[in-house]
């Protein structure tokens, strides 16, 4: 036995001068160490060896374990230092070669134009609040004076998650919070995401955003309305710009109009953006309806209001000169990095 150790030491002492790779010194290393190894099998051998042989035998088996062992830790060392030379002679940097020029993002003209929009109106006096985009049917419609039977549902049909919930179509739910949650006076814009069951072309998008607007407080006119649209058109399109009323129909005002300004490209002489007619059509807006003040526990003998509601999009399109909203949600770096 003591033999067959020694030819153990002499065979492996070989093979790991030939080494070369780690997974090779490990396989070496399983194959005479390991529980199942030469060695390990020829140390369970022991049990038939005399009392005087046993000592001697034991004594020589644990000897050569412990050259094996350290001489493969040894070449393990050697080893690693000779691929991390390598690595290194084939990673070095010239540090005299140019380097390569980090790219910079840029904000996405929509976020761009909304905080254009929110500082117009933050200078007005007006604070910003947001809600739910998952909404109860009372607060996107009910309270709204749209009840389940009106037609308005028709044109703002949406995405139902039950019967009673809804992805909301227009942020005019948070001003519904609001007037719940705050005593007036209250001056308020809301922007955020809203979602309609439109199909998708070059106006019309199932996902969009709105920033719509909200003024309660007493004594408050159509007049302070149209001051208030006056100052954001002309903050955002020009000093020149003018502004038009059209009669208009929403179940939750009372007046309502459709708001147009006069062409910032043409000046209202007729062009392609304004179609030739001279003015383009911007947003809705109205006097908030005395039911929709009772349903929030304002009296409406007491406190009047205007609210107004902007389709971001629409902004952004004409401030951009861009023809076709898809734009805005393709994530294309060669359209995005126009702006």
């Amino acid at each position: 036995m003591k033999e067959q150790i020694s030819n153990i030491r002499t065979a492996a002492e070989a093979e790991l001068a030939q080494v070369s790779a780690p997974d090779a010194l490990e396989a070496l290393r399983v194959k005479y160490l390991g529980k199942k190894g030469e060695l390990t099998a020829v140390l369970k051998g022991m049990g038939g060896l005399s009392a005087e042989e046993r000592p001697v035998v034991g004594a020589l088996a644990n000897e050569v374990r412990e050259f094996l062992e350290e001489h493969i830790e040894t070449r393990r060392s050697a080893l690693e230092s000779e691929i991390l030379t390598a690595k290194i002679a084939n990673e070095k940097i010239d540090v005299t070669m140019p380097g390569k020029r980090g790219s910079l993002g840029r904000i996405h003209p929509l976020n761009a134009v909304l905080a254009q929009l929110e500082d117009i109106f933050i200078g007005m006096g007006f604070s910003i609040s947001e809600g739910p985009e998952v909404e109860f049917d009372y607060y996107n419609f009910e309270a709204l004076n749209i009840p389940k039977d009106h037609p308005a549902r028709d044109t703002q049909d949406t995405f139902y998650v039950s019967d009673n919930i809804v992805l909301r179509t227009q942020t005019s739910p948070v001003q519904i919070r609001v007037m719940e949650q705050e005593a007036p006076p209250i001056r308020i814009i809301a922007p955020g995401r809203v979602y309609r069951s439109d199909a998708v072309d070059a106006t019309h998008s199932p996902v969009f955003h709105q920033i719509e607007g909200l003024v309660i407080d007493k004594g408050v006119t159509m007049a302070d309305l149209k001051g208030t649209l006056e100052i954001f058109v002309r903050e955002l399109y020009g000093e020149k710009t003018k502004l038009r009323f059209r009669p208009h129909h929403f179940p939750f005002t009372e007046p309502s109009a459709e708001v147009d300004i006069s062409c910032f490209s043409c000046g209202g002489s007729g062009c392609r953006i304004c179609k030739n007619e001279g003015w383009i059509e911007i947003l809705g807006a109205g006097m908030v309806h005395p039911e929709v003040l009772r349903r929030c526990n304002i009296d409406p003998e007491v406190y009047s209001g205007f609210a107004f509601g902007i389709g971001l999009e629409r902004v952004a399109m004409f401030k951009y000169d861009i023809d076709d909203m898809r734009l805005f949600y393709e994530n294309d770096v060669r359209f995005l990095m126009q702006f």
